[in-house]
């Protein structure tokens, strides 16, 4: 008997629109020969649509994008309209604990890691200080309050002042490049903290490291597995949210092209720093590799994009685990964390 899948995207947050490409890439290659899916969009306002319920590859990702008139439901609905949860979003109020939070209340199995992970994963500012406190190399960084810089601004400029420029100033809960800047010199500093301070109450000014950026897909709850590490080539010094996601400039090298010894210790952290924040199912952690073969973990995201363009599974087709089979992987992950558990209660 078929399971019931219920994919859930689109979301309130500014990442929205990467999760209806996700959405339609894990709709044109689940395999429907086990899986049966019902698609719910929330909408900007956050509003639970009620998708089309498939049991084929959808045919255009236009049937994704719902309007007033499709129909609505309750939340807690979504518990009799499907067995196991597959949330595909991205940012604030999706990968922040709080929907997995409503997923645990309402006792239904949920691909993706549990509340404490993704909230502190998703929290710049917290997964910094928890993977430094774990030894985990962190490029220098400090954290600022919105009520602080605009009562004190001259207490945050005296910790900026130890940092070397360029910067690169971020809101601490949001993803996708959505909200950063990448500061050249003290001029652009305001503004920059007010672009970040539009998403969150708390921003990350980070110090700017030339370096190349690779990325390593983690899978797994106890067992956790790694995969070699991909490289983002740059051609430009700093890649947006247009450039990431809509206009599909980036390039990316399969495995990256770096020592041995590199990969593994990039595979090493990305375990460590998987295991601290008590992850599962799946995350992608981001490296900064400097000239001097010096590796940095940037942050670890709890639901990389599953777009056509994504590192993610790309990551684990080059390991030999294609698109289809780690929709697969991860579902079954999602009943696994579940059954166990559930044994606890």
């Amino acid at each position: 008997m078929k399971k019931k899948i219920v994919l859930i995207y689109g979301g309130r947050s500014a990442e929205r629109d990467i999760s209806v490409l996700s959405a339609f890439s894990i709709l044109s290659a689940i395999y429907y020969d086990y899986y049966e899916v019902q698609t719910i969009f929330i909408s900007p306002i956050g509003q639970w649509l009620k998708g089309p319920y498939l049991t084929e590859k959808s045919k255009s990702k236009d049937s994704l994008h719902l309007d007033k008139t499709a129909k609505i439901i309750t939340p807690c609905q979504i518990k009799v309209l499907g067995e196991i949860a597959f949330p595909v979003l991205h940012g604030p109020m999706g990968e922040d604990g709080t929907i997995q939070g409503f997923f645990e209340m309402l006792e239904m199995p949920y691909v993706g890691t549990g509340v404490l992970t993704s909230a502190c994963a998703m929290d710049k500012i917290i997964s910094k200080h928890l993977l430094q406190i774990a030894g985990i190399p962190q490029v220098p960084f400090i954290p600022v309050l919105k009520n602080i810089w605009l009562e004190n601004p001259g207490s945050v400029l005296e910790k900026i002042n130890n940092l070397i420029y360029p910067l690169y100033v971020k809101p601490a809960n949001m993803g996708s490049s959505v909200g950063i800047t990448r500061v050249e010199d003290f001029a652009g500093l305001q503004e920059a903290l007010e672009t970040a301070f539009k998403y969150d109450s708390r921003a990350l000014i980070e110090q700017g490291v030339e370096a190349r950026e690779i990325e390593v897909g983690v899978l797994g709850n106890e067992d956790i597995k790694t995969t070699y590490a991909g490289e983002i080539i740059k051609d430009v010094v700093f890649y947006d949210y247009n450039a990431k996601y809509l206009d599909n400039k980036i390039q990316m090298a399969i495995p990256a092209a770096i020592p041995e010894e590199i990969h593994h210790q990039a595979r090493e952290y990305a375990k460590k720093a998987y295991k601290i924040l008590a992850g599962s199912g799946l995350a992608r952690c981001d490296f900064f590799l400097t000239a001097n073969n010096e590796l940095f973990l940037s942050e670890l995201n709890t639901m990389p994009g599953f777009t056509e363009f994504s590192m993610f599974p790309l990551l684990w087709e080059n390991m030999g685990l294609k698109y289809q089979d780690l929709i697969k992987e991860l579902i079954q992950l999602a009943e696994k964390r579940f059954t166990e558990r559930q044994s606890y209660f």
